[in-house]
């Protein structure tokens, strides 16, 4: 394939400095796509995709701010304007802190951890969907988490963020599906980031950034409304909402918890 053919596709990917966002690029790059990459640290994403020897016609990289609207208006009309209206768009940027809010010093991380996962994610879609509407097929794919499914004790703002670009997404795909826009949710389980890295408990199942990128890409490709990866996670996910709440609780309010950003 002609890398500098017009009719290549467009993925446009949040969080595209690191973790599952660089992961989901380099599997969008080998099927043939070219990336729309965004991140606050551009030199970041720039010095990989030079390292991966990714053909420069083929990849851009824009500086903005999920957290902040106007930066990715920006870097939404940039890119709509430098290589087309995106095929896929992917809100994967997101960020997990612990937080105690009997603490009054964890109320600015608990609104740094909702406005980038969740807000961030809306952020990235806005820009997009009316073009989508009109062109009539789109796909907006936002990444969520299994702490969606259930609270966990330190994990206040990440589950609750996490939660909330779950319906968020559910919501959206009601409104784009008679205009032919696809909405994915990718909901992964333990994925080897520097995200994960830090945790001190145990994580089941977890998998390399690469074997996720790989069944995302799949699940985005057959437009599945809400994919769990990997599906073992799923079953556990499901295990756990089916729990009694005593039951849950007596388990899970001594499990291990995320570091605060004071630690």
């Amino acid at each position: 394939m002609n890398a500098l053919a017009p009719h290549q596709p467009v993925v446009f990917i949040t969080g595209a400095s690191s973790g599952i966002g660089q992961a989901l690029a380099l599997r969008y790059y080998r099927a043939g796509y070219r990336l729309a990459l965004v991140a606050r640290r551009t030199g970041v994403v720039a010095d990989w995709a030079t390292a991966e020897q990714l053909e420069p016609q083929r990849w851009a990289v824009y500086a903005a701010d999920v957290a902040d609207a106007a930066s990715m208006a920006a870097a939404a009309q940039q890119c709509i304007a430098q290589q087309g209206l995106p095929a896929v768009v992917i809100a994967s940027a997101g960020i997990s802190i612990g937080v105690d809010t009997a603490l009054a010093d964890d109320l600015p991380v608990f609104q740094q951890v909702v406005t980038t996962n969740l807000f961030g994610t809306a952020a990235t879609f806005q820009p997009f969907i009316e073009p989508m509407r009109q062109r009539g097929q789109g796909a907006l794919v936002g990444v969520a988490s299994v702490a969606a499914i259930r609270g966990l004790a330190g994990h206040g703002a990440y589950c609750a963020s996490k939660s909330g670009v779950v319906a968020y997404c559910e919501s959206l795909r009601l409104e784009c599906r008679a205009a032919g826009v696809k909405v994915v949710t990718i909901v992964p389980g333990y994925i080897d980031t520097p995200l994960t890295r830090g945790n001190a408990y145990s994580m089941p199942f977890l998998m390399t950034a690469e074997a996720f990128a790989e069944r995302a890409f799949r699940a985005i490709a057959q437009g599945d409304s809400y994919r769990v990866i990997p599906w073992q996670m799923g079953v556990v996910a499901k295990l756990m909402r089916l729990l009694p709440n005593g039951v849950f609780d007596r388990l899970f309010s001594g499990r291990a918890r995320k570091k605060r950003a004071a630690d």
